[in-house]
């Protein structure tokens, strides 16, 4: 709040403040984390692809459904804001409020990052992170956040007055338009709220404003997703580097990050199918 209360507590107001909370979507309604056959994928698996991302820069990448991919932190504690589309359309892209809505502010092993409607479905699953081990600090910080947006040229000349073009959006916008030849302008349409890979966040506990710290990621760890449908992806490697001390910024240390592409046994794949797009039927009607 930007200013004080401007309201005087009704008498009941502990007794509102009392009321127990209701989890919205608890773990037992959703589909269940097959662990089986996730650790069957990724534990027979040939690297078919890697690329590299440059520090203060975003690549787009393909990965075939039943694929999965590493982002792997390299040289430096880097975070990276990542993008996912439907490789076939580029309307259906990554839902991050629904994702948070259905697992938590943070995402780990057996978290699936969903689509946007009409499809709403997932589009990968996460099937190892090498910083499970964090989860939740004194100060209410997690890692690999569904909370934050991206950091953006719009919002730095807004408190800055200054233009800034190697923002996460604005690479991962570049990015976009490189892989798919369009103009910049159409680009940014498609690109959207992300995952921020290895970034640590939280919520101050006493004025609940968003908090970033200084990634725990080190040289070797890396997150893995597994490909439920044919994906379009795009990672950029934040300015900010580590984001302990800002963002948007050409004086952070930054590092590159690496892409590796894998294809599990073809036998591990032979009862799996990709996710299928939402049933709803309804048309929205009121009838």
């Amino acid at each position: 709040m930007a200013i004080s209360a401007q309201n005087p507590e009704p008498a009941d107001a502990a007794a509102r403040r009392a009321v127990q909370p209701v989890t919205v979507y608890t773990l037992d309604k959703l589909p269940a984390y097959d662990q089986k056959f996730y650790e069957a994928a990724r534990g027979d698996m040939t690297l078919v692809d890697e690329l590299v991302i440059p520090p203060r820069d975003a690549r787009a990448f393909e990965v075939p459904a039943g694929h999965l991919f590493r982002i792997v932190n390299t040289d430096g504690p880097q975070v990276g804001d990542l993008n996912l589309w439907n490789a076939n359309d580029l309307t259906e892209r990554f839902y991050s409020g629904k994702t948070r809505a259905l697992h938590a502010t943070h995402v780990s092993t057996g978290d699936r990052l969903w689509s946007s409607f009409p499809g709403f479905r997932p589009m990968a699953t996460i099937t190892h992170d090498t910083l499970d081990w964090y989860g939740f600090d004194e100060f209410g910080a997690g890692v690999h956040d569904v909370i934050g947006t991206r950091c953006d040229p719009y919002t730095q000349h807004m408190l800055s007055g200054q233009d800034y073009n190697y923002c996460c959006h604005s690479s991962l916008t570049r990015a976009l338009a490189a892989a798919r030849d369009l103009p910049l302008e159409e680009a940014e349409t498609h690109v959207h709220d992300v995952v921020n890979v290895f970034m640590c966040t939280g919520y101050t506990r006493d004025t609940n404003e968003y908090f970033m710290k200084a990634s725990p990621a080190r040289p070797g760890d890396f997150i893995e997703l597994f490909a439920e449908i044919d994906l379009l992806a795009a990672l950029s490697t934040c300015p900010g580097g580590d984001c302990g001390a800002g963002h948007s910024s050409d004086t952070a240390p930054c590092w590159p990050m690496r892409i590796e592409i894998y294809r599990p046994r073809e036998e591990c794949l032979a009862n799996w199918r990709p996710a299928r797009s939402n049933g709803y039927g309804g048309g929205n009607r009121a009838d």
